[in-house]
């Protein structure tokens, strides 16, 4: 009867195959090694391969303790790919173990044994069909139904009152019409009931308890007892029977199970048959490949609240509730706060096997110093498709700079109904530079037995910052103390530590990069003009231990519910300036094949998306489906010769009056950015940002001009203020863009001479005549050149205002020279930052910025925006 049984559930598991891919899978779990434990596996392991099940076997030593049992079972209940879990019983541990508590611990619609107690009620109060039953009983009552004999109206008796079988056989019995008496080794009448009844069912655990003699003629008797007892004439000087004396009952029963050979095929049988009945309900709730999320769509107000105001209107999700939501285990999970976690690596290792989906990359025109919204535009697009087109999204954006965090473009990441929530999670937080400046404090000055060790010469070096103590210092005072001798000019061929540190995680793929990457860091040149590394001075294994945590992608999520990672915040001028790659490959792999990541690149795609390319793509081996440009009617104005806007004070007239002539001029800017993208050769869509003042014939305009120029699709989106509802059109675009078969390539070989790569860049991105090195910049190629740093990419630090090096010239100047200033080798990261002279100013205001804040003018945990306004940091 198994046999019947397990050819109808391989014909059953052979139709699933229609979700490819798809198979029922089925995780014992045992802690020892008991032979008998054993015997039972090995059967269950062998009838799930008959089957097609794709069944694991955990096994736990004996010195298991109960936390580390209970562990498992959580990793099990996880795990979609896992539809039944077994605790295989006894548990055979050194170490004190409550069976009861570990067998609840299994996930009820996981628990294919039916030991739950939330299985056990729902079984006693009759919801069959919403419970899983005991093997067991469940196999008992298919053997009483392959004999014909109704249970209906019977006296049925059972003997025991084990949850295993007793209890459950009774309910089962009882829920099937039979009246049921249920009796033990205690019960004095026993002969008397027992013959009675039209269907017995035996699980006392005692050897042959029942007579012969008490079976009432022609009854059913399904033995579920196992026993051994001595013979002498088996080799291993005992013998298997049940709790009924067969030989003398087998002479009035109308149906017996033998033992062995009758319950026991049965048990396993119908333990396949509830793993089979697990898989489809799984199927029947779940889409193979999709997620089970929930997303929150909003109902947008007029007019329209602040950023903050509706990111404290939303009612985020409990972050562990969206790390199940898109597949990840509680153990890759480290909750910081309400809404905010770090993802632990061996996520990504999970899935290594995983198949990838599909990778756009947002960036922008040359936009104002207000900004386009195109960290907006990632989440907006990235809602479209996941909460309102429910195809499984990721959107990866960077942790917001203090440049960008305090500047005119508020305090959000993105904004209105497509941003980042709760705002106050992240705010002030700056969590990978947090983690840099501390670790190198850290390493600066250690703590040993819960002290600070500092040394004479650092306390000179806080005396001279004005600081009169050791012990705790403020995030201020540790930036004072960590970067005081740090010169990129003089002290240093590295540049800045701290930027290098974050470009480095941003482009590491795994701990041992990252620490590999560290160890190359240079931070000065010795006598001979050798470089002299981290790694020499003893402090990059150190420097990597402390940064572990920082190399975790940030998981939040938007107003929507979308998932995001937040994640490093290396920047757009002297670093690549783009979300972590830690964080677009974890992505790509948790949408699965047919999902999307939405990631950015900062600037415009002459700048950040060359970057993006010739440098995260490089090293990452990670190549985008569809490039998406972020572009306004403001900016294009401005590009048309409207006059140039300034952080902090109001538009000019002319922004806010149609002027079709000027912008169409502007779009000379719009053809030469969509050209800088295709030359990876990539399809470009435009996202066209719509304000408030906008005109339709203007936007019109504008997606008319970049489909022209040769544009997939342009369209206008709303997101800001509707969500991604107001992305739809451009998700649509890019669901058909990313279909179009990939022809993705570098702009340039990085074994050809970095001069020349220079000019590649500056030709075909900037559209410039030719690069001027200055001799600083010829003196410091020949050196690293002659360090083997020459075949490194380049990473141009020019203004992000222009495509020129005049921050002034809008449009698409021509005819220029791009002055190559100096060079420094941020071997650790794995490029050549090359300065020009509008990067170079720009910086030296920065320090100056930073000595005010040294010198006490001003703390940056007290500023307001007003204050970085003032200063005009530098904004992406």
């Amino acid at each position: 009867m198994s046999r019947l049984v397990k050819e109808q559930l391989k014909k059953e598991v052979a139709a699933m195959n229609q979700f490819p891919g798809f198979r029922p899978g089925l995780v014992v779990l045992q802690v020892g090694d008991r032979d008998d434990s054993n015997l039972y596996i090995s059967m269950k392991l062998k009838a799930a391969a008959e089957i097609g099940i794709n069944a694991n076997h955990i096994r736990l030593p004996e010195t298991a303790t109960e936390d580390e049992v209970l562990q498992r079972i959580v990793a099990v209940n996880e795990n979609p790919a896992v539809h039944g879990l077994i605790v295989q019983l006894p548990l055979d541990s050194i170490n004190p173990m409550n069976t009861e508590k570990v067998t609840n611990a299994v996930a009820p619609e996981k628990d294919v044994d039916g030991l739950t107690s939330i299985n056990a009620g729902k079984l006693s109060r009759g919801d069959l069909g919403d419970c899983f039953i005991p093997c067991t009983p469940n196999g008992c009552m298919e053997l009483i139904s392959q004999t014909g004999v109704s249970v209906m109206g019977k006296n049925a008796v059972v003997i025991g009152r084990s949850k295993i079988v007793g209890a459950p056989m009774h309910d089962l019995l009882l829920w099937n019409h039979a009246t049921v008496t249920t009796c033990h080794s205690k019960t004095l009448d026993l002969a008397e009931q027992v013959g009675r009844a039209d269907i017995l069912v035996v699980g006392a655990g005692r050897a042959e308890m029942v007579k012969g003699e008490w079976v009432k003629e022609g009854a059913v008797v399904i033995d579920c007892g196992i026993n051994h007892i001595p013979d002498s004439s088996k080799a291993s000087g005992k013998r298997v029977v049940g709790d009924v004396h067969y030989p003398s009952a087998i002479e009035r029963a109308g149906y017996i199970t033998p033992v062995p050979g009758g319950v026991g095929p049965m048990t396993v049988a119908m333990l396949m048959k509830n793993t089979v009945e697990s898989a489809k309900r799984f199927l029947q709730k779940y889409t193979p490949g999709k997620w089970n999320i929930e997303y929150t769509k909003k109902n947008p107000l007029e007019p329209q609240p602040s950023d903050a105001e509706i990111s404290c209107s939303c009612q985020s999700k409990p972050i562990g509730q969206l790390a199940r939501e898109v597949g990840l285990f509680s153990e890759e999970v480290e909750p910081y706060g309400r809404s905010r976690a770090k993802i632990r690596l061996d996520a990504l290792k999970r899935m290594e096997k995983q198949p990838d989906g599909k990778y756009v990359v947002v960036t922008g025109i040359t936009s104002t110093p207000l900004g386009e919204g195109k960290c907006t535009t990632t989440l907006g697009l990235a809602q479209a498709l996941g909460a309102h087109l429910n195809i499984n999204t990721f959107a990866c954006v960077q942790e917001p700079s203090p440049g960008s965090f305090f500047g005119a473009r508020g305090i959000a990441v993105g904004g209105g109904y497509s941003q980042i929530i709760p705002l106050e999670e992240f705010a002030f937080g700056m969590i990978s530079q947090v983690y840099i400046l501390q670790a190198l404090f850290d390493l600066l000055v250690p703590l040993k037995k819960g002290q600070r060790s500092v040394s004479p010469a650092q306390l000179n070096r806080l005396k001279k910052l004005g600081i009169e103590k050791s012990d705790p210092l403020t995030r201020t005072e540790i930036r004072r103390f960590v970067q005081l001798d740090i010169d990129p000019d003089t002290a240093t061929d590295s540049g800045s530590l701290e930027n290098e540190i974050m470009a480095i995680l941003s482009l590491s793929s795994s701990e041992e990069e990252m620490q590999q990457r560290l160890a190359k860091i240079v931070v000065a040149t010795n006598k001979s003009g050798d470089p002299v590394t981290t790694e020499d001075l003893d402090v990059s294994g150190p420097l990597a231990m402390l940064l572990k945590d920082a190399l975790k992608p940030v998981l939040m999520q938007t107003v929507e519910g979308t998932p995001v990672f937040l994640h490093t915040s290396p920047l757009a001028d002297i670093a690549q300036g783009s979300p972590s790659i830690l964080a677009d490959k974890l992505a790509l792999k948790m949408v699965g094949s047919g999902g999307f990541v939405v990631t950015e690149s900062g600037h415009g795609a002459d700048i950040g998306l060359e970057k993006f390319f010739n440098i995260k793509c490089r090293y990452s081996g990670l190549r985008p489906d569809v490039v998406v440009i972020v572009a306004t009617v403001h900016s294009l104005k401005m590009h048309g010769g409207a006059p140039p806007v300034q952080a902090g004070l109001p538009l000019p007239k002319e922004y806010s009056q149609e002027n079709l002539k000027q912008l169409e001029r502007g779009c000379c800017h719009l053809k030469r950015q969509v050209e800088n993208a295709q030359a990876f050769g990539l399809p470009v869509i435009v996202a066209v940002n719509k304000f408030s003042g906008d005109t339709e014939a203007e936007l019109e305009l504008v997606c008319g001009q970049a489909r022209q120029a040769g544009a997939f699709d342009a369209v206008q989106c709303t997101n800001w203020s509707e969500g991604g509802a107001g992305a739809l059109a451009l998700a649509e675009a890019v669901q058909r863009a990313a279909k179009l078969p990939g022809q993705f390539s570098f702009l340039y070989d990085t074994q050809i001479p970095a001069a020349d790569k220079l000019r590649t860049v500056a030709q075909k991105m900037y559209g410039a005549k030719d690069i001027e090195l200055s001799p600083k910049s010829k003196e410091k190629l020949a050196i690293y050149t002659k360090q083997g740093f020459g075949n490194l990419p380049v990473c141009i630090a020019k203004t992000h205002l222009s495509l020129s090096n005049d921050p002034m010239l809008k449009g698409v100047p021509t005819n220029f020279m791009l002055p190559i200033t100096d060079i420094k080798a941020n071997v650790g990261a794995g490029f050549l930052c090359c300065l020009t002279e509008s990067v170079k100013m720009f910086l030296e205001q920065q320090h100056q910025q930073i000595r005010m804040i040294a010198k006490g003018s001003c703390d940056t945990e007290d500023w307001s925006n007003d204050h970085w306004n003032t200063l005009h940091f530098k904004m992406d």
